[in-house]
């Protein structure tokens, strides 16, 4: 297998569930520029990370790379037990954070594409935190007395873990979250974490 990931992007989740496999693979860094440039496109034109290829299989989207890598190497339990139970409830949560979590991120980050009045662009931005907040308070509720949010280590945590660093630098209020405090912490000693962000170049 070989990503195609973006430092810091949605694809440094997959890098991460790549290292938690243990199983070998490729990985090349890309920048906004080399998104666009041809080489990259012929393998998704949408110029978007994350992109997986496996063999002459290509596959985009987060989720849908998040469960094929969860498949594919089942004993790394990316889906749980094999249980249609526990695969279900990791892609919950999966869903939770790639559907309703990172969405509410887009007015920070391409404010202009909601608003061309840039008189508005703060106060679309503090909107936008306020809804992150209320997702996040979700997830910490979820986190009391839970060590991951499926209830146990899945393809949910390294994307929810994104987001949660997301909301860190993007200034949305993060205290008295104490359950996702405590996730950061163990997302941030755990060594295939901190290897998916040492060869991203990332803190």
């Amino acid at each position: 297998m070989k990503l195609y990931s973006k430092p810091g992007a949605c694809s440094t989740a997959v890098h991460m569930a790549l290292e938690w496999t243990g199983a070998p693979y490729e990985v090349e860094i890309l920048d906004g520029e080399s998104m666009k440039a041809p080489a990259f496109l012929a393998i998704n034109p949408a110029g978007a990370v994350p992109a997986l290829v496996d063999g002459d299989f290509v596959l985009t989207q987060n989720a849908a790379i998040m469960g094929y890598i969860a498949d594919t190497r089942p004993q790394a339990g990316l889906a749980g037990d094999g249980s249609p139970r526990q695969r279900a409830e990791a892609a919950r949560w999966l869903a939770f954070v790639n559907s309703d979590l990172h969405p509410a991120f887009k007015p920070i980050f391409s404010t202009a594409r909601y608003i061309g009045d840039e008189a508005q662009h703060d106060a679309v931005k503090a909107s936008a935190r306020t809804l992150v907040r209320k997702l996040m308070e979700t997830a910490d509720r979820r986190l009391a007395g839970n060590d991951w949010l499926a209830g146990f280590r899945s393809f949910a945590d390294p994307y929810f873990y994104m987001t949660v660093r997301w909301a860190h630098g993007t200034g949305v209020d993060m205290s008295g979250l104490d359950n996702i405090a405590s996730f950061k912490a163990r997302m941030e000693a755990d060594p295939g974490v901190r290897a998916a962000l040492e060869a991203e170049g990332l803190k």
